[in-house]
């Protein structure tokens, strides 16, 4: 790597750009280019540009000097004429000093597929009549790829929009199946308070033989066993509280003691603690080690 501060550098006579050298320069160009008088007359083209006109269908002996491309552009008719009046626009407005540079991109399709090119006006410097050059590069891969691209995010953006309208639609499935859910557990909470608890109750208080005591007592935990999982939300628990079980619980769950919750209900703490007892029953929280106010602030 060379030190700026190097002074072995040697000088050089810059180059003598003579005709020979500019047109070898000129064709060795990818881009289409010729160069216009100040009316749009061609004066020169590079080889690149012939090549192009021989690909269109115009014989290799077609000579474009003395070609006015202005006129070309404002006869042109058809689907292209719109390209063309703009094209033809832009390159007046550089001619007249309007502006240092025109440029636009444009289709311009073949038999052999589709085509895209990127020209670009400007005037050239330095003294003299004004001349102005005119390059059209072609850009079909850039456009293809931004066409690709352009495909492959609207394609996202489908996918998006029907993974959107899917979870959308999940949503609704899910809470109506919440709903049914809650509904179904309501109506068999509603059964069982009504058609069976009654008729336990009605066996317990009435004289049965220890044995058959036994049996009825197993019949009531199983019977709390299944239905406790059912209580999780207040709105199925009120089906089988009572109203002042449903006092307790809220007391209970907002952290009042039993003594407090006495006082507020204006009961006995004995009566509070049976309540308590029952509630702790009905939950199906059979471990004395789960505390019953947790599990209040648990369900919802």
């Amino acid at each position: 790597m060379q030190n700026k501060n190097d002074t072995n550098t040697r000088s050089v006579e810059p180059l003598s750009f003579s005709d020979e050298l500019s047109r070898t320069v000129l064709n060795s160009l990818s881009a289409h280019i010729a160069i216009l008088d100040e009316i749009g007359v061609i004066l020169e083209t590079n080889t690149a540009w012939q090549n192009y006109a021989v690909k269109s269908g115009l014989p290799e002996t077609y000579d474009h000097r003395g070609v006015n491309y202005l006129e070309i552009c404002d006869a042109t008719t058809g689907s292209e004429a719109a390209d063309a009046g703009k094209v033809a626009q832009g390159i007046r407005a550089v001619i007249r000093g309007d502006l240092e540079e025109f440029l636009f991109d444009y289709p311009c399709h073949s038999k052999d597929g589709p085509h895209w090119y990127y020209m670009r006006t400007i005037r050239m410097a330095g003294p003299g009549p004004i001349r102005v050059v005119v390059s059209h590069e072609e850009i079909t891969a850039l456009k293809l790829t931004e066409e690709a691209l352009k495909k492959s995010q609207e394609e996202l953006f489908d996918q998006k929009q029907s993974l959107e309208e899917a979870n959308i639609a999940l949503k609704v499935l899910l809470k109506q199946r919440e709903e049914d859910k809650l509904e179904l557990e309501k109506k068999v909470l509603t059964n069982v308070k009504d058609l069976v608890l009654p008729y336990v109750a009605k066996l317990k208080n009435s004289r049965l033989k220890p044995k058959d005591k036994t049996l009825v007592e197993i019949i009531e935990t199983h019977l709390n066993d299944v239905i406790s999982p059912l209580l999780q939300h207040f709105a199925n628990a009120r089906i089988l509280l009572t109203p002042q079980e449903m006092q307790v619980a809220g007391l209970v769950k907002d952290g009042k003691t039993s003594k407090e919750i006495a006082d507020i209900l204006n009961v006995a703490e004995t009566t509070v603690n049976f309540h308590r007892k029952n509630l702790r029953v009905k939950f199906g929280l059979t471990n004395q080690r789960t505390n019953l106010r947790s599990y209040l602030l648990s369900i919802s």
